[in-house]
């Protein structure tokens, strides 16, 4: 099995409803997202997905975030714009750009700081 793992960034500001410390005041971070694919096999040229395309896509899907209240986005309505959802949307998003045959979004990790991330693996993984 191949793994390619590619990092984006993007800048946002959330608050975190019914948390009950500071968190819940409006605030942002600079995210860095990491997105990992798996491949069983590569192809003719060796590759399991070339990076430009990845990160390509990984932008596309960012782009909906960045530089965004991220509560006022419609994904985030209703559920808070955790690290731990904001990766499911990455995901999501990147499973529905990502149709090579062969290659599976395995993980996407949401840094919030340095030291503080979450990760989403998709349902049952």
């Amino acid at each position: 099995m191949y793994e390619v793992t590619i990092r984006e960034v993007f800048s946002a500001a959330h608050s975190l409803r019914n948390y009950g410390g500071k968190c819940e005041e409006l605030h942002g971070h600079n995210f860095k997202v990491d997105v990992t694919v798996e491949a069983r096999q590569l192809d003719q040229t060796g590759l399991a997905l070339d990076f430009r395309i990845l990160k390509e896509e990984t932008r596309k899907v960012l782009s909906l975030l960045d530089h965004a209240f991220l509560n006022d986005l419609e994904p985030f309505r209703d559920r808070n714009p955790s690290s731990e959802n904001i990766a499911k949307f990455v995901y999501e998003g990147l499973c529905q750009r990502i149709q090579v045959p062969g290659i599976k979004v395995k993980r996407v990790r949401v840094w919030e700081s340095e030291n503080a991330c979450a990760s989403y693996l998709g349902e049952g993984e």
